[in-house]
C-alpha cells in the first residue's frame, strides 16, 4: 500500500481511486511467460498464510513457492480484500529468486464494483503482469458460453466489458477472467487455457491454495504466527 494501512473503508477506496489511474489495461502481456506465479491466502480466524507458487511456463511443474504466515490488519470487505491480502503477498513475492513474467490471482481484477480488484492491486504495487481467475461471478452480468472448453462470453458491468466467462473444461462450470495491469483481455485468457490442460481452475491457483492451506496447518500444529518461508527450486 502507499503509506500506512487504511483506517476505515473511506480511506481504503481513497486508495483505489488513488492507484487506478495508473492501471496498464493495455499490456498486451507476455504470451508464453516462462514463470507463471499463483497467488493465494487462507485464514484461520485472524491468522492467515500467504502463499506464492511459481509454475514453469511450459511444462507447468512447481519450480519455487514462498509461503508467509501472519495475522490479518485488515476487516474482510467485500470489494476491499486487497486490504487484507496484498501486504503479505508482497512479502511472498518479495521472496521469490526471480520475477514471475506473470502473476494468477484467485480473484478479479477490473471484474469489481470500482474496476480495482486484487489482481490490479497486486499489479500496480509490483509492476508485473496479473490477471484475475474466479471461481463465482463477483459484479456484472453474462450469459453462460458455449459447453466446449474455450467458449466464452463477456463479463460487463454497466455497459462495459470487465472480464470473460470463460469455459476451461467441456461442460463444466465457467470460470471469470479480468484483467490486472499490463495484461489485455485475450492475452489473459489465452494464457488461462494454457494453465487449465486437465482442471477447471489454473494450475497456478490450485499450487498456490494448496500451499497456504498445507502452510496454515502446519501454524496451527505448531503455533506459528510469525512469518515462515518454503521454498522449492528446480
Amino acid at each position: 500500500m502507499r503509506g500506512q494501512m487504511p483506517r476505515s473503508v473511506r480511506e481504503a477506496e481513497a486508495v483505489q481511486a488513488e492507484l487506478r489511474p495508473l492501471l496498464d489495461l493495455v499490456g498486451p502481456g507476455p504470451m508464453t511467460p516462462a514463470r507463471v506465479a499463483g497467488v493465494d491466502v487462507a485464514y484461520d480466524g485472524d491468522r492467515l498464510a500467504a502463499a506464492v507458487s511459481v509454475l514453469d511456463g511450459t511444462t507447468l511443474e512447481i519450480v519455487e513457492e514462498v509461503a508467509v504466515s501472519g495475522r490479518t490488519t485488515f476487516d474482510y470487505v467485500p470489494g476491499l480484500l486487497a486490504f487484507r491480502e496484498v501486504p503479505s503477498l508482497l512479502e511472498a513475492l518479495g521472496r521469490l529468486s526471480a520475477a514471475p513474467d506473470l502473476v494468477v490471482c484467485d480473484g478479479y481484477g477490473l471484474a469489481h464494483p470500482r474496476r480495482f480488484g486484487l489482481a490490479c492491486h497486486l499489479g500496480v504495487l509490483t509492476g508485473l503482469p496479473t490477471i484475475g481467475v474466479g471461481k463465482t461471478a463477483f459484479v456484472g452480468v453474462h450469459t453462460d458460453p458455449a459447453a466446449a472448453r474455450g467458449s466464452w462470453t463477456d463479463l460487463t458491468l454497466d455497459g462495459d466489458v470487465v472480464g470473460r466467462v470463460l469455459r476451461t473444461r467441456d461442460g463444466v462450470k465457467p470460470v471469470f477472467v479480468s484483467v490486472g495491469h499490463r495484461v489485455d483481455l485475450d492475452t489473459a485468457c489465452h494464457n488461462v487455457l494454457n494453465l487449465t490442460p486437465r482442471h477447471r481452475l489454473p494450475e497456478t491457483t490450485r499450487a498456490a491454495d494448496g500451499l497456504s492451506r498445507r502452510t496454515l496447518a502446519e501454524n496451527r500444529r505448531t503455533g506459528l504466527v510469525e512469518s515462515a518461508q518454503h521454498e522449492e527450486t528446480g
